[in-house]
């Protein structure tokens, strides 16, 4: 994780946002459905992010999509989640695997998800400002 104190901000706030959203049977998860727009209001400060171009930039939710990454990695790993939306970045990113990143940008790119599992499931985020986890529990 990065050692930018804006970025791990962003990653917390993020976390403690998403951490325990129930998914229901059927349902499509949203990151931006759940998150909304990253804005100074929310908490959220300028970090690094990368523009479509794949330049460095400042941005407000910097590191959200170290979360939004961490989650998709976490939902392939479970059978009859079913991704239906998902955008590489425009450049590497250094905390994820080539091809195991899922960008995110309000009102522009999402990550979705699609609970066929049979069962609500919930997801767990969390950093301990190294690493981000993410997990996804069947509750029924």
């Amino acid at each position: 994780m990065s050692s930018d104190p804006s970025r791990q901000h962003n990653i917390e706030l993020t976390c403690n946002r998403l951490n325990g959203t129930i998914v229901k049977n059927g349902d499509t998860f949203s990151f931006y459905n759940i998150l909304g727009p990253s804005t100074k209001e929310k908490g959220y400060l300028e970090a690094d992010i990368l523009d479509q171009n794949g330049n460095k930039q400042k941005g407000f939710g910097g590191g959200n999509c170290q979360i939004s990454s961490t989650l998709y990695n976490a939902v392939l790993a479970v059978q009859n989640l079913v991704v239906t939306e998902r955008h590489e970045h425009s450049n590497y990113v250094p905390y994820i695997e080539r091809g195991k990143d899922a960008a995110v940008s309000y009102g522009n790119y999402d990550f979705k998800f699609r609970n066929n599992s049979g069962k609500d499931i919930k997801i767990g985020t969390l950093t301990d400002g190294n690493i981000v986890t993410a997990s996804i529990i069947s509750i029924n």
